[in-house]
């Protein structure tokens, strides 16, 4: 198209359009256009009228047909408020300045492999079938806000939005007031920005809501507010700033309500201020290198089901100050922290802490308060979370709370082991605490001690050789009776008689008892030390 008239054969609407496009103005009619003349006018425009540049603006518009604009190439910007699409636009393979289209109803929109140099803006649109972006570039940023995608259209089941492999160069806008019916796709994309889903709501009850496998994002992953209903599926992203899902609502009937294995986060992850997952949470072999906090949040599983599984993960911190404990189970097994914060009115009725390894354990509480946690492991004993939950007080200073903590674990193996075990175990349990109550075996002392002297003061053992017999002295006799492997003298020049034999023996006994069971316990703290 080289003259300055319209072609014959267009509408009124269409005349006008013309114009309005040689002008560089904005076009606003209630009529009709067809979409082979936008595309004409945009691949083979007409001159600018003097003193004005050329660009397509159209407001209030019908466009009839379908607009194919497969690899063709649009220096410009196309900006379109509220106009209505007859068929769902092509854009594969285009290659555009910028797209804005707000308030907009589309069937869908295809651009597979499209190049848009600046923004695209699908904003306050209403979008009925599939919008597809698969392998799209775009420079700026992707807008969606207030949009609602219904992702049916012809062939109902379809992603409502699939933005697979794509590159962004901005952000993604995609946060209040945008409504998807079906699944919102994301994997395998690049955002150099941050991915805003901000009071968003994406609904596929029967499957997956949001799918971000391998997404990459240079910012952060805000979903503050968020309600989905199915899977949010973050697996194996790489987040480098923040994950945060304050206040949001995930609902899931199948499968896990947020599902983010291996997941990357290069500041904190907060499901926290409100967050309610109705479905498990599942975050095994995740890097967080900052705090994972789950404070005033809700997991609302069936007793005894999985809740939060966190594997095989590192982070610098996890909260775990739920509002309510977790009625399922917590699997916190073979992860690395350096602070696990928890309260005993918070902690979950089943947990397994097989393998973790954390620095500190607040808030700081004595070990008493602590212990009961170590006996929800629905696998029963294992040594390790006492050790470590030991070391950690040792590590602040607190012995004492170490050796409760220790003597708990002692008590735990006993019921463990055959009868035999059992018995020796709970001597060594009442004599000497194992090795970690050291006074009381001072006590046991003293009391054989006083027994045995109160004994043999009132009822002397008589002397061996009657002709030259030592002083009797009673507390040294006692203590050669007592004490094994030393001599004092005492008992071999007195020998008592009748029920002073069987007094004798029991001290014997005791001795032995009490001198076995301190060397195992002196033992064990040996070893340790």
């Amino acid at each position: 198209m080289s003259g300055s008239l319209a072609p014959g054969g267009w509408s009124g609407s269409e005349r006008g359009m013309w114009a309005a496009f040689r002008r560089g103005e904005w076009f606003a009619d209630e009529g009709e256009v067809r979409a082979s003349v936008v595309r004409r006018l945009l691949l083979a425009p007409p001159p600018a009228e003097a003193g004005h540049l050329p660009r397509l603006r159209l407001r209030d518009v019908r466009i009839t047909g379908r607009l194919d604009l497969a690899e063709a190439v649009v220096p410009g910007t196309l900006r379109l408020r509220n106009c209505r699409f007859e068929q769902a636009p092509c854009l594969d393979g285009a290659s555009v300045g910028a797209l804005e289209m707000r308030d907009c109803v589309l069937p869908g929109l295809s651009a597979v492999g499209v190049t848009i140099g600046w923004k695209c803006e699908i904003s306050g649109c209403r979008v009925e079938g599939p919008i597809d972006l698969y392998g799209a570039s775009i420079g700026g940023t992707l807008h969606l806000e207030n949009s609602r995608l219904t992702g049916h259209g012809e062939r109902r089941g379809e992603r409502a939005l699939q933005l697979l492999c794509a590159t962004i160069g901005g952000d993604i806008q995609a946060g209040t007031g945008l409504h998807v019916d079906g699944c919102t796709d994301l994997r395998d994309t690049s955002v150099r920005g941050s991915v805003v889903l901000k009071r968003a709501e994406l609904l596929n009850p029967s499957g997956i809501a949001l799918k971000a496998n391998r997404l990459h994002i240079g910012g952060n992953l805000s979903c503050g507010g968020l309600v989905a209903e199915g899977t949010v599926d973050l697996c194996d992203a790489r987040v480098g700033g923040g994950a945060l899902f304050e206040g949001a609502s995930l609902t899931a009937e199948h499968g896990p309500a947020l599902r983010a294995h291996g997941i990357d986060v290069g500041a904190v992850f907060n499901c926290c201020d409100g967050f309610t997952a109705r479905g498990r949470v599942t975050l095994s072999s995740i890097t967080v290198r900052s705090r994972v906090c789950f404070q005033d949040a809700v997991i609302d599983v069936p007793p005894g089901t999985p809740a939060l599984t966190c594997r095989r993960s590192t982070a610098s911190e996890l909260a775990l100050t739920t509002r309510e404990p977790v009625r399922g189970t917590v699997d916190l097994s073979h992860t690395r922290l350096t602070v696990l914060r928890g309260t005993p009115d918070s902690w979950p009725n089943t947990v397994r802490l097989e393998a973790v390894v954390y620095d500190s354990l607040l808030p700081q509480l004595p070990a008493v308060q602590r212990l009961p946690l170590l006996t929800r492991d629905p696998e029963g004993f294992t040594p390790q979370p006492y050790e470590q939950l030991a070391a950690a007080y040792r590590l602040h200073g607190h012995d004492g709370d170490a050796r409760t903590v220790l003597l708990a674990k002692q008590r735990r193996l006993r019921t463990t082991l055959p009868w035999p075990g059992r018995v020796w175990s709970r001597l060594q349990d009442v004599t000497v605490g194992y090795g970690y109550r050291p006074m009381r075996a001072m006590w046991w002392l003293y009391a054989i001690m006083l027994s045995g002297i109160l004994l043999f003061t009132r009822w002397p053992p008589q002397a061996v050789d009657p002709g030259k017999p030592p002083h009797f002295q009673a507390a040294i006799y006692t203590l050669d009776l007592v004490l094994p492997l030393v001599d004092f003298g005492q008992e071999q020049a007195f020998s008592p008689r009748g029920g002073l034999q069987w007094a004798a023996v029991v001290l014997v006994c005791l001795g032995w008892l009490l001198a076995t069971t301190a060397a195992a316990g002196a033992n064990r703290m040996l070893r340790r030390a």
